[in-house]
């Protein structure tokens, strides 16, 4: 029999009640890193940190599936720029965070994943739910430890969030052993450095405000590095001032108002044809914020025929079609203000070319959305969603085709009032996240758009909401299939294979939870039904059947060249 050291002796013997464990040491590190909400749920392995949860600040939020947990501390990541935290067990509840892990990770949003773990003496043997987790954790996350010893969890909690938290943000895991949890330890949480933000050199600022001043038809293409910087006020009167046309990833929208006189749409997504037509013509493209994972260069500008502006806290990406004339590394806003002070204003035109664009888009919008046939038209279902929602209200979309539809047909006013996944791009999102979203915005209305086939994969977490006494809506866009990969399949085969299921009543489950149910019969009942479940205690569930025959008009439309 393996010989057990004087540590491992007392957590077998038990603990005096007022002796500090590393469970207990470690929830004091969370709290001094400014954590609120733990989501997760227990396991063997994890409860002395759960019972030091439930003696600290904290609140755990129970869950019922572990991707529910990490996608709401995915969520809460991407709402606050503090790193959210999900807790699993070993084994199949580590297993289980991978999805919202890998998501928050590729999507630029914090986290700080802990697990449970088998005891350090039965690491070396084959053992009952072991996986080495920091191992598997490695690769979808920036930093993946294991705490050994006592004496360490202070420093490992403490790099967590530095690593988690620094640009580009990520996820980062944490693995600690049972027997581990349980050993005496003495320490304080180590201090919480804020990172600096440095300029960018006046060499770059010089370059930049040179090549633009040069430039005949610029643009600008704004990322979600901007939207994590704060930057929307300097961007917008960059635009303005400069008077260059904006467009926007799917995970900047709102950086610049819908309104704007210079704001175009978003890319990445299909659009009037003559966006894509506009793109090939202009001969500077200033990307500020800019991810490649949101919205791949080659896609906008192969062979690198644009010349290109980086303007951003890191250096650019290495990829063959994006590679940058010059690179402004900084913070942001301080860089498009120096920027824009020495950059010439004289002789500056309007865009004529892309106002006019931006009008036949706003007109073509107007005209498809007051369709009111049924099932209802994407184009439609939109319309009246922005009718409900004020600016600053908050729609989640899940991954499917409503979400080419939201990306391309919604418009905001503010940033991360539009949240969607376009880096990992992960279905099963969006109630997790109208979870999280309604955590940290208990006032502001809360809309979770999905498909049927991404509702079902974590509708689970509805109980969640409605134990936590937490009211948003979820509207489902039901088709009967996985939309997006029939869309797919419709324009490269012709025709379509393995993509269609049957639902329940969704209105009927949505009431077996405690939740208020409803079914969308006629296209003008849309409106007064949203109006309704906004005003309930409980979340709300809209079963809408949507015509995606506009998926392949759209395709088709976007096919055909227009005439400028």
């Amino acid at each position: 029999m393996q010989q057990l050291n004087k540590a491992e002796k007392i957590c077998l013997i038990g603990r005096n009640s007022s002796e500090t464990n590393t469970a207990d040491l470690l929830v004091k590190c969370l709290e001094n890193e400014g954590v609120r909400f733990i989501f997760g749920i227990p396991g063997e392995e994890n409860l002395d940190l759960i019972h030091a949860v439930q003696n600290s600040s904290i609140r755990f939020i129970l869950t019922r599936h572990e991707q529910g947990a990490a996608f709401m501390a995915d969520m809460y990541g991407r709402l606050t720029g503090n790193a959210g935290v999900c807790l699993s067990t070993l084994g199949p509840g580590a297993t289980n965070l991978v999805t919202g892990v890998a998501d928050a990770n590729l999507d630029g949003s914090p986290v700080v994943a802990i697990t449970g773990q088998v005891g350090t003496g039965k690491m070396h043997i084959t053992s009952h739910q072991y996986l080495d987790l920091t191992e598997m954790f490695r690769p979808i996350t920036k930093r993946s430890k294991q705490i050994v010893r006592p004496d360490t969890v202070t420093e490992i909690v403490r790099l967590a969030f530095k690593y988690a938290e620094s640009e580009k943000p990520g996820a980062v895991h944490i693995d600690l052993p049972d027997n581990i949890a349980r050993m005496p330890v003495s320490g304080q949480p180590l201090q919480k450095m804020l990172p600096q933000k440095g300029a960018a050199e006046s060499e770059t600022i010089r370059a930049a405000a040179a090549l633009i001043g040069k430039a005949k038809r610029p643009m600008i293409l704004v990322g979600s590095s901007a939207v994590r910087s704060h930057a929307d006020a300097a961007i917008t009167e960059f635009a303005e001032k400069l008077r260059i046309p904006v467009v926007n990833t799917m995970m900047a929208k709102g950086m610049v108002p819908c309104d704007n006189r210079y704001y175009l749409g978003t890319l990445g997504v299909p659009q009037e044809d003559s966006i894509a037509c506009f793109l090939h013509s202009i001969d500077l493209m200033i990307c500020i914020g800019y991810d490649l994972v949101e919205y791949s260069p080659n896609k906008w500008n192969s062979g690198s025929q644009i010349k290109v502006i980086h303007i951003g806290t890191k250096a650019a990406d290495i990829n063959k079609d994006y590679q940058p004339t010059v690179e402004v590394i900084g913070q942001i806003s301080d860089s498009l203000f120096r920027i824009l002070r020495i950059c010439s204003l004289e002789g500056r035109r309007e865009p004529e070319e892309a106002l006019l664009l931006k009008k036949r888009i706003v007109e073509e919008r107007i005209r498809s959305s007051q369709n009111h046939s049924f099932p209802m038209k994407p184009q439609t279902i939109l319309s009246q969603v922005r009718e409900i929602l004020g600016h600053e209200d908050i729609l989640i979309s899940d991954v499917g085709a409503h979400k080419v539809w939201v990306a391309r047909n919604y418009d905001c006013y503010s940033p991360n009032t539009c949240i969607i996944s376009n880096g990992f791009a992960s279905m099963g999102i969006a109630i997790p996240g109208a979870v999280s979203a309604k955590l940290i915005y208990p006032d502001k209305k809360v809309l979770a758009i999905t498909g049927d086939g991404g509702f079902m994969m974590n509708m689970q977490e509805l109980e969640t909401a409605v134990r936590n006494r937490l009211a948003f809506v979820v509207l489902i866009w039901n088709d009967s299939s996985y939309g997006l990969i029939k869309w797919k399949e419709q324009m490269r085969f012709s025709k379509t294979a393995c993509v269609d299921f049957t639902n329940p009543n969704f209105k009927a489950l949505a009431e077996s939870m405690h939740c208020k149910g409803y079914r969308v019969e006629k296209a003008d009942d849309l409106m007064p039904i949203l109006q309704d479940a906004f005003q309930q205690k409980v979340p709300s569930v809209i079963d809408c059947q949507v015509d995606y025959d506009e998926n392949i008009k759209l395709s088709m439309k976007c096919r055909t060249p227009k005439a400028h």
